[in-house]
């Protein structure tokens, strides 16, 4: 059983009930009374049990003081807890205290003092204290606490009701504070926190996170060795409506000359502080209608002076255009660090640092940098780039570089972003002229210190064009829309890299397809290159293409990664086309719904274009291919066809030469005589010249050539023809419709034949007139046919003989 006797002196009234939630399987029994709650008023003295054995489960308890310090004195000192020997049950003692609003109130901590938390929060041993101040009937609440803090003391304009959870397991004996009489304070609270080491401090406006009372004062006060620097931090506040003055806060800076100095919430606070200040929060008179709410969360961190606080850096923005520069913590923005983590701070002059800083193009800054390690920090930037005078952004060639002035600082670059934004039907060429561009690929991966993500984005749809390095084939991607390009940093190698970049962007008219890559690989590299938005496919209808440029002495070999596109359209079709740039190339064309191309040798420059379609539902548009070179073979066969050609032409060469040193030792001239009596019409032929005799020339000379004279043909002749020498004689005799035929066999030349000559062949049809040639000179017959063959004193032949036929006729 347990016996609790209060003493009327003390003014305390002990509450014992059932815990919310729970079944009444637990009652209280006075004698033989059974009652769920028990309630022992000053002056009485009660002996209860419980019906169960573990009573903590169902009740709790209350245990409330009231202190009158209006009309009488007040029981100033260490507050005790009282009274002695109750049930080991959740309790709370609650002292309330009643003062004068012309006096003030203080609460001194005991070490190891207090630490605020957030309403709701809970504290680790489960120990928690609750302040509450009182002016006439409004009822403001400081704060909640747990033990282990910086909060040394709270000083209240008024009456307090202090509060302190206990656990039903706890051993603690005393309250661990005390209660002073102090002089008016002339506003709300005073929040004392001490901070002797490196250490960090979250507090809370009063009533967080509901709204600070209408215009209201209240003051922290931060006592910190002046050895140390503090900074301070607003994590999250808002602001009311206010009708008259204006929300602030107010600082008591060591060494100000402007003390107190002013600030707006929205403004970066006060860092790098070396020793104690004071920081106070003023409300105003709100909009009755619609007031708002002033709230505030705010840090503050005491570090060690760091050896480089004084070590300041330049950063000359003030060329640069559209561009900020933001220095911050690892991770950000997805990852804000804990308060507790040692901070890093960026300060843009003594007193203004922040975990944050972003700087602006157009002005001159001097940092510095509040960290025990550097390396922590990261850089990201961001450069728009758009053209506003078409006529004088199309001749103008911006570099994609990250500025000298970045690249100087001791913070690792992240991130490097350039927005490129065109005008309506202007597009955007990016080129890298001496390094080129790799795409990466899982065949062929990035393993530099940098890359490049280029995105092609409408207000409709984004179109990822792929991830690049540098060290590739890739010369130009022109695109469609508006581009961005990140620059992403990957370990400390870009520092030594950066002074190499020569990424280029220029404004160049308009393009058919959404994306153009030239390429221009290395001759002795495999090359992969692959559709943009991968793996994700195209977009519907995008069209994309390749220029692939093949040197003159090699053989480029084109080859897909897969057999077919892999897509099922549920509007339009899917076109793989191939075409190699040179006069009269037939164009490879492939479907959706065919085999993609075999890997073929590709002889000159070539394109590739992929057109998507519209696919159905869970299939998607994406294509890889390679590009290999080897150096192109001669063919055996060219190089005999050759040789024999040269040989011919070096035998005919000869045969000229000889045929004209004989000419020349001819003393008689030869003509060429004209017979007039020969038929060159083969017999039964009828027909085969389309033209009349009268109506073509086939029988006049154009030009005779001295070279071409058989006037010595006929020298010994027996006939009747009697040539003149050198002469030509035009024919004026009549013209028939047919051309002449061919002799008559008593005009031919006697040939005394061996028994085993055979006849001649038959004679050829011929577009040309046949002649008889007669030698001015006897001698032995010159015949190409037959060497053996003697001259029997007849010395007219028949041109079209034996075997010279094919080679006279003409």
């Amino acid at each position: 059983s347990f016996m609790i006797s209060l003493r009327t002196v003390d003014n305390i009234t002990v509450m014992i009930k059932l815990r919310s939630g729970v079944s009444p399987s637990c009652q209280i029994r006075i004698k033989n009374v059974i009652r769920p709650e028990l309630k022992i008023k000053p002056g009485e003295n009660v002996t209860f049990t419980f019906t169960c054995s573990t009573p903590e489960k169902y009740f709790i308890m209350d245990i409330q003081k009231n202190i009158d310090c209006v009309s009488g004195p007040c029981p100033f000192g260490d507050v005790h807890l009282y009274p002695l020997g109750l049930p080991r049950l959740n309790r709370t003692f609650i002292w309330d205290v009643k003062a004068s609003t012309k006096a003030g109130l203080e609460l001194k901590f005991s070490t190891p003092w207090l630490r605020q938390i957030e309403p709701g929060g809970t504290c680790p041993d489960f120990v928690s204290y609750n302040i509450n101040s009182c002016i006439d009937t409004a009822i403001v609440n400081i704060g909640t606490f747990c033990r282990n803090g910086s909060v040394s003391r709270v000083k209240l304009l008024g009456g307090v009701v202090m509060s302190l959870h206990l656990p039903w397991d706890s051993g603690l004996t005393t309250s661990g504070f005390s209660i002073a009489n102090r002089a008016s304070i002339k506003r709300l609270c005073i929040i004392e926190s001490i901070l002797k080491e490196e250490s960090s401090v979250t507090l809370m406006s009063p009533n967080y996170p509901l709204g600070f009372p209408e215009d209201e004062l209240m003051t922290w006060q931060f006592v910190i060795p002046s050895s140390m620097r503090a900074s301070v931090f607003f994590h999250n506040y808002s602001l009311s409506n206010c009708e008259r003055k204006e929300e602030r806060v107010e600082y008591y800076l060591p060494g100000s000359i402007s003390n107190p100095e002013v600030f707006k919430l929205s403004d970066s606070q006060p860092a790098n502080i070396a020793g104690s200040f004071n920081l106070s929060l003023q409300g105003c008179d709100q909009d009755a209608q619609n007031p708002g709410i002033l709230r505030l969360l705010f840090q503050v961190v005491v570090q060690h002076p760091q050896i480089d606080e004084n070590v300041t850096h330049l950063v000359d923005l003030s060329k640069e255009w559209n561009m900020t520069v933001t220095i911050h913590l690892e991770g950000w923005p997805s990852r804000n660090p804990p308060m507790s983590e040692p901070i890093c701070l960026i300060c843009k002059d003594p007193r203004s640092c922040d975990r944050v800083l972003t700087l602006v193009s157009g002005a001159v800054y001097k940092i510095s940098f509040l960290c025990k390690d550097l390396s922590r920090l990261r850089i990201t930037a961001e450069k728009g780039i758009s053209c506003v005078d078409l006529r004088w952004c199309q001749r103008k060639i911006y570099s994609l570089s990250v500025p000298k002035v970045i690249t100087q600082l001791p913070i690792r670059l992240h991130k490097f972003i350039w927005k490129l934004v065109a005008p309506e039907l202007i597009n955007i060429e990016i080129t890298s002229p001496s390094l080129k561009l790799q795409q990466h690929v899982p065949e062929q991966r990035c393993n530099t210190s940098y890359s490049y993500s280029i995105v092609s984005a409408t207000p409709q749809t984004e179109l990822n064009v792929g991830v690049f390095c540098p060290g590739g084939s890739i010369e130009k991607i022109q695109m469609k829309n508006n581009i961005t390009v990140s620059l992403k940093t990957y370990g400390k190698g870009f520092l030594n890299e950066s002074n190499h970049q020569d990424l280029k962007m220029s404004f160049v008219p308009h393009i058919k397809d959404e994306c153009t890559f030239s390429v221009k690989p290395d001759p002795k590299a495999k090359v992969y290159l692959q559709t943009p938005n991968w793996p994700y496919g195209l977009p519907p209808y995008v069209s994309i293409s390749w220029y692939v440029i093949v040197p003159s002495k090699q053989v480029a070999r084109l080859g897909f990664s897969k057999d077919r596109m892999g897509i099922t359209c549920e509007t339009g079709r899917a076109y793989v086309n191939i075409k190699e740039e040179t006069p009269g190339a037939e164009e490879t064309v492939r479907r959706e719904d065919e085999l993609l191309p075999k890997p073929r040798n590709m002889y000159h420059d070539f394109w590739v274009n992929v057109s998507n379609c519209k696919p159905v539902d869970k299939t998607q548009l994406t294509l890889q291919f390679w590009v290999t070179f080897t150096d192109k073979q001669i063919d055996l066969g060219v190089i005999l066809a050759v040789v024999a050609g040269t040989g011919v032409l070096m035998a005919i060469g000869l045969t000229v030469c000889c045929v004209k040193k004989k000419k020349k030792k001819s003393q008689n001239p030869m003509v060429g005589v004209y017979n007039t009596n020969v038929n060159t019409q083969m017999p039964g032929k009828q027909g085969l010249f389309t033209k009349g005799r009268k109506n073509n020339e086939s029988h006049v000379y154009a030009v005779i050539d001295d070279a071409m004279v058989y006037g010595h043909l006929l020298k010994e002749s027996n006939g009747s023809v009697a040539p003149e020498v050198d002469v030509y004689r035009p024919f004026d005799g009549p013209v028939g419709s047919l051309p002449p035929s061919p002799p008559p066999l008593s005009f031919r030349k006697d040939i005394k034949c061996s028994p085993s000559t055979e006849e001649p062949p038959p004679l050829t049809d011929t577009d040309h007139d046949t002649y008889t040639f007669a030698h001015q000179t006897s001698g032995q017959l010159e015949d190409s046919g037959d060497t053996s063959e003697k001259n029997n004193g007849d010395t007219s032949t028949y041109l079209l003989e034996n075997k010279e036929q094919n080679g006279l006729g003409e």
